[in-house]
């Protein structure tokens, strides 16, 4: 069944047009990728369809009663909220019950109850929270934020990074439930662990999905279509991200096929039609008409593809030598008597959990920081490209109004390429897939991810020869993360990324650097599949990683860290309730499960919707066991 359906539907921004005569329909069990290069239109599409941006032309009509949840890159909050507040924003009286319970809860824990009224309105409020499943919902949100890497429920929105507001926008949108989430870079800011959970989480989704993302593995594993914007029209393959490549490619070379094959029959006939044939009979006088609609007819040319053919540079032996490198902020330590000589040849991963200290490890080599303790020396002869995170912002700040091409003339009017041509700052932004009407127009015309792009090629015309990049696959379109790969792979210098992509780890990178607790940063010989191999084993076997030994001169501080020990503490009143709750409701749902387990077996219904109820039934149960199993868990071991 559709939930919601494009027809017609025209986007038109002036010096780029959005959509032409787009068409889409969503059905219920979709789990569709939106993909297209940066500056196609995908945010904008999506914003479309969450009512956030107004169609030019064509119309939506969507499947009444149909929920749709729209989770932007950058959401919107109110900071006065806590995290459980924003969280539960649109969950109206659920979050002021459980507020109640708890301020009751505590007043009750300090003895504040003299006539018995307090006990009383708290179990009218427990059978309120039963009877709207409010502790379900609580329980799953903080298991969501858990997963997420936030614990801290009463934090204030207004003290938390940018980061930490797209999870909790994140995990408001898993909470809600809605027929269909539109989800615009959903796996930004998210490390490895939590984007393997979010991918098994929207995998078992129920709802319909539709979203943007960067991350190639995800799109493998949780899409079942593919939707392509490529120059304002839409293209819709039924398949994961890997089929849509098949096909692509087969699409695209049969397109040639096809050119070629016009070019040459419109060759043979201009040539019978410049010996001057003469219209006597009707055969001749429509092949001369099929001659000029064939001259008249246009081919759409095949999707044009960044070229990163940028100039190189001489490097030395000495490239980045690190000594005994130690810095911590208020009172934590990131990196702990860390040593390492950087060679040409090295591909680095670096890579950890939020807050780990990634971007301070790079912002200490670049100069942007300074350690607490040891040295950091460079080469006389490097030069390095520092492709920011931040990039995006870095634009914005130097001078929005700024036009591309004269951001790019800053490097130089001209370039020498890696085959030694001399071509123009206009020539290379064209080679960069922006075209002349882009390359006039101020940075602030520029999506997000058409920033990055521009940005990058700003650091590669600099022609540097150790190339440090901090999350690169943010924002960046997979044609241009595709693209910037290959050119990786042949690059003459040093390569250090900070990356969660693990696509993009796995193709670029033969080094691992793991920081861990306490400082420490650990070496993992190998991409970052054979990393996780390697983890794997390890907690098999229950032993401590080996230290990777270096070669030559190439050292590293690799010690095994100490583990870190969780303290016990005392359940508060509240929580002791919530683990009453659960030792009693688990139980009954597991009891309801094995009752609908043998209906649908040994005598299953004749109707077939009695028979999709119990099934959904049954979907929703062994969800909510799960959840509810995993909070006990937690509760058990407090």
């Amino acid at each position: 069944m559709s939930i919601f359906t494009l027809q017609s539907v025209h986007k038109d921004f002036g010096i780029k047009e959005i959509l032409k005569d787009a068409s889409f329909s969503l059905n219920t069990t979709d789990k569709v990728g939106l993909i297209g290069v940066n500056g196609s239109g995908k945010s904008t599409l999506l914003k479309m369809i969450a009512g956030l941006e107004p169609i030019d032309g064509g119309q939506m009509l969507v499947n009444s009663g149909s929920r749709i949840v729209y989770l932007p890159q950058q959401p919107d909050m109110d900071e006065s909220r806590t995290v459980l507040e924003q969280v539960f924003a649109d969950s109206g009286d659920q979050l002021t019950l459980v507020k109640e319970y708890e301020e009751l809860s505590n007043k009750l824990a300090h003895g504040k109850d003299e006539t018995g009224q307090l006990m009383a309105r708290l179990s009218t409020i427990a059978h309120q929270l039963d009877a709207t499943g409010a502790w379900e919902l609580e329980t799953q949100a903080k298991i969501i934020l858990t997963k997420l890497g936030i614990t801290d429920f009463d934090a204030l929105i207004g003290t938390l990074s940018g980061g930490y507001r797209k999870r909790i926008a994140l995990a408001s949108a898993l909470i809600a439930e809605p027929d269909v989430l539109l989800m615009d870079e959903p796996t930004n800011h998210l490390d490895a662990l939590s984007v393997e959970w979010l991918q098994d989480y929207l995998k078992r989704y129920r709802g319909a999905l539709l979203l943007i993302t960067h991350d190639r593995y995800f799109l493998d594993r949780v899409t079942n279509r593919i939707l392509e914007i490529d120059r304002g029209e839409l293209y819709t393959y039924a398949g994961n991200y890997s089929y849509y490549l098949e096909k692509k490619a087969l699409a695209e070379d049969s397109a040639v096929s096809s050119q070629r094959k016009h070019q040459g029959v419109l060759r043979r006939e201009l040539e019978w039609l410049k010996r001057g044939p003469k219209a006597r009979s009707t055969k001749q006088k429509a092949r001369i008409d099929r001659v000029h609609e064939m001259r008249a007819q246009e081919f759409k040319p095949v999707q044009g593809k960044v070229d990163i053919a940028t100039p190189g540079r001489r490097i030395g032996k000495k490239v980045i030598d690190i000594a005994n490198l130690s810095k911590g902020y208020d009172g934590r330590v990131l990196i702990h008597d860390f040593t390492y000589n950087f060679t040409p040849e090295d591909r680095i991963g670096i890579i950890g959990a939020n807050g780990a200290g990634k971007s301070t490890l790079v912002d200490m080599i670049t100069g942007r920081a300074q350690p607490d303790s040891g040295t950091i020396e460079i080469g006389t002869t490097i030069h390095i490209g520092y492709f920011d995170q931040h990039s995006d912002d870095l634009l914005t700040a130097l001078n929005e109004d700024q036009r591309v091409i004269d951001y790019i003339k800053e490097v130089g009017e001209f370039v020498k390429i890696a085959d030694g041509t001399l071509i123009t700052a206009s020539q290379m932004l064209e080679r960069f897939l922006f075209p002349g009407n882009q390359q006039y127009a101020p940075i602030h015309k520029l999506s997000g991810g058409e920033k990055r792009r521009l940005f990058l090629l700003r650091i590669l015309m600099g022609a540097p020869n150790v190339l440090i990049l901090d999350e690169p696959t943010n924002d960046l379109d997979v044609q241009t993360l595709a693209v910037l790969e290959d050119y990786l792979e042949d690059f003459n210098g040093c390569v250090i990324v900070v990356s969660h992509d693990r696509y993009f780890l796995d193709r670029t990178i033969d080094v691992i650097f793991a920081l861990e607790a306490g400082g420490t940063i650990r070496q993992y010989p190998g991409n970052y599949s054979i990393y996780l191999e390697v983890k794997q084993k390890e907690e098999l076997q229950g032993t401590g990683a080996m230290e990777s030994k270096g070669e030559g001169d190439r050292t590293s501080t690799a010690t095994t860290p100490s583990a870190i020990t969780t303290k016990s503490r005392k359940l508060s009143f509240k929580e002791k309730k919530e683990l009453e709750t659960l030792e009693t409701k688990i139980p009954e749902m597991e009891a309801e499960k094995a009752a609908i387990e043998k209906t649908l077996y040994t005598n299953p219904p004749a109707g077939f919707s009695q028979t999709q109820q119990l099934s959904e039934r049954l979907a929703e149960l062994n969800r909510a066991i799960e959840i509810s199993t995993e909070r006990w868990l937690k509760l058990a071991e407090l």
